[in-house]
């Protein structure tokens, strides 16, 4: 039995959709609906009731639940021993996370809690948020750190998992900034002339949110679809060198932004600004939620210093 097959059986039994589990495993339904057969096969019972709509788990997929969790992490132990990294496995913290998080807010997060709750040894899973939930749910991380958007949220059993907001985050349009500090390529185009289009792929969480903002903007927006990428470091690669307007978290453009290589992709109007305000910052504009959440019956010690820190920064 293949650990990925555990996963694959997670996602069915989250969203209870073999559609929506195969698209967010990134395959095609007849390919994963073959592993969760050979899943089926070596265990030797099905696990899901195919004949009701929506899926649902067989009284043996009920029982299998609570030990794939297990399984997988248990899997995950013995890999750090063969490692040769467990000598001290109860102090590590594992985190779960999409890539953009882990490589623009958490670090300097991580500095703050470090100074109040002292140094943490840290495992890092950098993935889109779909596997980093899945981290959390199969028992392979301790936190799970992701954006959480109206449109595009993550529900977990309030039951078995808490969480706190620890912040927000702006997504916004950017585009090449020349040399007088204007975009060169500015929303809304025309049906003559569209705007290069710097899209992420449809099974990315941002994607959702971004088609959601272009569909609530103040004036329809006219795209043509020059790039389609998973990262937000990817697409702000290609609208650096003028390809394009992606829309990125504001703490992923930042740098770029400072350093007059970006700039937002709206043109200002020049009326009814009042000083100090961003011309334009609210159009095609979102903020979303930065999250963190725990099972409730995690009380390692490493984990309750860092949750009790948090609870208090709220208090």
């Amino acid at each position: 039995m293949e650990t990925k097959w555990i996963e694959d059986f997670l996602s069915v039994a989250e969203t209870l959709n073999f559609s929506r589990a195969a698209k967010l495993r990134n395959m095609t339904q007849p390919a994963f609906s073959r592993r969760i057969r050979a899943l089926e096969s070596w265990l030797g019972a099905e696990l899901f009731d195919r004949a009701v709509y929506p899926t649902r788990l067989t009284p043996a997929g009920e029982t299998f639940l609570v030990h794939a969790r297990d399984m997988l992490a248990q899997a995950i132990q013995s890999r750090s021993v063969l490692r040769g990294q467990a000598a001290d496995v109860q102090s590590v913290v594992s985190f779960a996370m999409p890539h953009t998080l882990s490589l623009t807010y958490f670090p300097q997060w991580l500095g703050g809690v470090e100074s109040s709750v002292g140094m943490l040894v840290v495992r890092m899973v950098a993935t889109n948020v779909h596997d980093s939930v899945m981290e959390l749910v199969g028992g392979n991380c301790d936190l799970l750190m992701c954006y959480h958007h109206a449109f595009q949220s993550v529900e977990l059993d309030s039951q078995r998992y808490e969480g706190l907001k620890l912040g927000h985050e702006f997504i916004r349009p950017y585009a090449r900034a020349d040399a007088f500090g204007n975009p060169v390529h500015v929303l809304p185009g025309s049906a003559a002339k569209p705007v290069p289009f710097l899209s992420y792929s449809s099974s990315a969480s941002l994607g959702r949110i971004v088609d959601k903002l272009l569909g609530d903007g103040p004036a329809p927006v006219h795209l043509f679809r020059r790039f389609e990428g998973d990262l937000a470091e990817g697409l702000k690669t290609m609208a650096v060198h003028g390809h394009g307007v992606a829309w990125l978290p504001e703490s992923a453009a930042r740098r770029e932004v400072k350093d007059g290589v970006l700039t937002l992709a709206i043109e200002s109007s020049g009326e009814g600004e009042g000083e100090g305000e961003v011309p334009g910052a609210a159009a095609w504009c979102g903020v979303m939620d930065i999250r963190i959440y725990r099972d409730r019956g995690n009380k390692r010690p490493a984990v309750e210093r860092i949750w009790n820190h948090l609870l208090r920064l709220q208090s």
